[in-house]
């Protein structure tokens, strides 16, 4: 009976453990071989060694330009979307009339297309769009959002910013919400503040779900592209102004088809993601013992 009971689990998991080893292991091994080849997708494989390493990390200025721009974008993304938030979170963390309208309508971009998204934010940025109109009504002059290198990056962290929010609200929201109410009830008896309760309570206990959120907008900013591209183009533009590591790859896997050097960066992407999380999980279990 016991064997039985194995061999039909073992039929259970099957096409997820196939879809796994197909759809996931395969390619990051095969990514991982061509990384050490030449291969333009027409021609034969040519084996390099670790020259298209040695390129990305010698010879190849565009890189540096991305890895700045990536790190740029990374910190001018995640703190705005950390810090807004965990104010819409404790904001509707409330029991009031008609709360689950404004949760509802806070949660509403998570669902939209990125594409989408940033066509729409290209029409509000353009020099005549609603933005520049609505400063223009405050005696403010245009903005340059996408036609200046600086600006053309800090708009792409606004629309970031603004699709990423409601993923991080939500996340933190329900670990708000299991905070237990008797820990505040205590707080108040004891004279402390809703700022007090916030700081002494509320941020401690959602430790662990803070620092997934750190993580996961450190991954999603560092592999953004989709935003970039459909904001911007895929040149990363204007001028290098948005020119992210997402954007680099891109080009040379199907815009050069250097599909070998392509996947050398993304094993590069890949470990600097790993060891970024490596960092923040250790800085995370660090905190957490000396609490």
């Amino acid at each position: 009976m016991a064997r039985r009971r194995e061999r039909a689990g073992w039929a259970f998991v099957a096409p997820n453990v196939a879809a796994v080893a197909i759809f996931l292991l395969f390619p990051l091994g095969f990514s991982l071989y061509l990384s050490f080849h030449s291969w333009d997708l027409f021609s034969p494989m040519r084996f390099v060694g670790v020259d298209n390493y040695r390129r990305l990390f010698g010879s190849d200025p565009l890189f540096l330009i991305a890895l700045r721009n990536t790190a740029v974008f990374t910190v001018s993304t995640l703190v705005p979307t950390v810090g807004i938030g965990l104010v819409v979170a404790a904001a509707l963390n409330r029991k009031l009339a008609g709360i689950g309208l404004f949760r509802t309508i806070a949660f509403l971009p998570l669902v939209a297309s990125a594409v989408a998204m940033a066509v729409v934010w290209r029409f509000l940025f353009t020099d005549d769009g609603l933005l520049n109109s609505a400063l223009g009504g405050l005696g403010i002059g245009a903005v340059p959002w996408l036609t200046d290198p600086d600006w053309a990056l800090v708009s792409l962290s606004i629309v970031t910013v603004w699709k990423s929010v409601p993923f991080a609200t939500v996340i933190l929201l329900a670990a708000m919400q299991g905070v237990p109410e008797t820990l505040y009830e205590a707080a108040k008896i004891d004279g402390a503040g809703a700022l007090r309760r916030f700081f002494a309570i509320t941020l401690p206990l959602i430790r662990g779900p803070l620092s997934f959120v750190f993580i996961i907008t450190i991954i999603n900013s560092v592999q953004a592209f989709d935003q970039a591209y459909a904001l911007t183009g895929g040149n990363g533009g204007p001028e290098t102004g948005t020119y992210l590591l997402g954007i680099m790859l891109f080009q040379h896997a199907f815009g050069f088809y250097e599909v070998g050097y392509a996947s050398a960066l993304a094993w590069v992407i890949f470990a600097m993601l790993f060891l970024l999380t490596l960092v923040q999980l250790r800085l995370a279990r660090r905190s957490e013992v000396e609490q």
